[in-house]
């Protein structure tokens, strides 16, 4: 009779906070390369932030951009760039609620639970790869933007703060999207929800036309969208044309702090959600 193999003992975890975040940390940076590994062995997985993107740059800047005049002046092309990126990074959601709902159906999401790592970890390290991507998706629309005439008129910094936005807003919509990844029944699931939600909200936004020739109602929703406080801010730090934000539109007068308290609040709502339901979630 063969003797069995004695059970490797699973490594408790550290005992101070320290050590805890440490080791969260840690996973979670694991986490992060095989999904950038398995991106480079499938690289098709890029196309939702470099191809999409690219043909929203161009569709809207040649095809609709001739027809559309920004109120007060200057290149409406401009005027398009901050709403393509935040589109963009919206869309994020979509993409990851997709794939984390592939990964709850084949049982990957069960297989993780059963490793010896930090719960935490499967999902930070699934959104920080959220972010690299993201990242990449606005430097591709950003060279496109500069090659159609695209400029930012204001200095590195609050480019560089336009941008910080835009990733903290990405960051945002993707544990939205691991949330709602999380508690479908199936991936179809999570795909409609990108059409019948997310894709009409960036449209009923100051997205691609001022909102001040919306009817009352959809202008009222468009001033107060999420998406358009971060279009706004960052066509002000960029220097970007756009209208003057109509009265009794506080996102769009405060549009920088609007829209980091918009993305901060999704966090804070989405990202323990997101946890509870993972410790929570079975395979379907």
């Amino acid at each position: 009779m063969m003797a069995q193999d004695p059970e490797v003992p699973v490594p408790p975890p550290p005992a101070t906070l320290v050590g805890r975040m440490r080791w969260a940390v840690a996973d979670a940076l694991t986490v992060v390369r095989a999904n950038l590994a398995h991106i480079a062995h499938v690289p098709e997985q890029l196309m939702d932030v470099t191809i999409q993107p690219l043909m929203f740059v161009l569709l809207f800047a040649y095809v609709f951009g001739s027809a559309i005049t920004v109120p007060g002046g200057g290149s409406y092309r401009s005027f398009l760039m901050p709403g393509i990126f935040t589109q963009s990074l919206a869309f994020t959601a979509i993409t990851t609620a997709v794939a984390v709902a592939n990964n709850m159906a084949k049982g990957v999401i069960d297989r993780f639970r059963s490793l010896p790592m930090a719960r935490s970890a499967v999902l930070l390290g699934g959104t920080a790869a959220d972010l690299i991507k993201n990242v990449l998706a606005v430097a591709v629309m950003a060279g496109c933007g500069l090659l159609i005439g695209w400029r930012t008129d204001h200095g590195l910094d609050q480019t560089a703060a336009g941008i910080a936005l835009l990733l903290l807003f990405g960051f945002a919509m993707s544990w939205l999207g691991t949330f709602i990844g999380l508690i479908v029944r199936q991936p179809e699931t999570a795909q409609v929800f990108g059409f019948v939600f997310m894709f009409p909200l960036t449209f009923v936004a100051n997205t691609f036309v001022p909102t001040a020739g919306m009817p009352r109602v959809l202008r009222s929703v468009a001033n107060w969208n999420p998406l358009s406080a971060t279009v706004a801010a960052c066509r002000q730090l960029f220097g970007d044309p756009g209208a003057a934000p109509p009265s009794g539109a506080w996102p769009l007068h405060h549009a920088v702090l609007a829209s980091a308290g918009y993305s901060l609040l999704l966090l804070a709502v989405f990202l323990p959600l997101a946890v509870h339901r993972y410790r929570t979630a079975t395979a379907r």
